[in-house]
């Protein structure tokens, strides 16, 4: 079984995330694996290359610097950027899934919903937090600006979108309550797993 992780910026994704990997739940975290891939899938490095130039790559590593700024304030641009990287990371998680043995395991996207990642998943949990709470703790951990963290919000599905097409919701603001969530829903995928077996 796939479970499908999402939440918007400063939801705390990550926090859930490693929740269920210390459940012994395999976690593949698809903003981790995409850079990884850009330096270490041949095919992909070529079409980053043919697309945005050799100043896109220092040796075998990508110049982020250089592609962020190629893409930024520019959607056609960040779409030809994601229509590459996208593509890998869906073959590279399918490849990855054969080799779990656990009863599920968890794929962890911010944009699940926004390029069909959903249609992998049998089951989809969003991670939510007040939009007040999620501004202040992305502006505590990247250091960035209430205006930055706001556009970069613009970028992603609402939450309440999320919430309609998820099975389960969590709401991560007491750590404690949160764990519960995650061990209630565990659980719950567990139990159904074995009824369908």
């Amino acid at each position: 079984m796939i479970v499908g992780l999402t939440g918007g910026i400063g939801s705390g994704k990550s926090t859930v995330a490693e929740m269920f990997s210390k459940l012994g739940i395999p976690v593949y975290i698809a903003d981790k694996e995409a850079k990884n891939l850009m330096e270490t899938d041949p095919e992909l490095r070529a079409g980053i290359i043919a697309a945005f130039g050799k100043a896109s790559y220092k040796g075998n590593i990508p110049d982020r610097q250089f592609l962020a700024g190629q893409v930024f304030g520019d959607e056609k641009r960040l779409a030809e950027l994601n229509a590459l990287i996208h593509p890998a990371v869906r073959k590279h998680f399918i490849s990855w899934v054969d080799e779990q043995t656990a009863p599920y395991v968890i794929y962890e996207t911010a944009i699940l919903f926004e390029h069909g990642g959903d249609n992998l998943c049998d089951k989809v949990i969003t991670v939510t937090a007040p939009r007040e709470v999620r501004i202040s703790r992305v502006i505590t951990r990247d250091q960035i600006s209430r205006d930055a963290v706001e556009a970069r919000m613009k970028h992603q599905l609402p939450e309440k979108s999320k919430i309609l097409r998820s099975d389960f919701v969590i709401e991560n603001l007491e750590l404690s309550e949160t764990k519960a969530m995650v061990d209630a829903v565990h659980r719950f995928l567990i139990k159904k797993i074995k009824q369908n077996k």
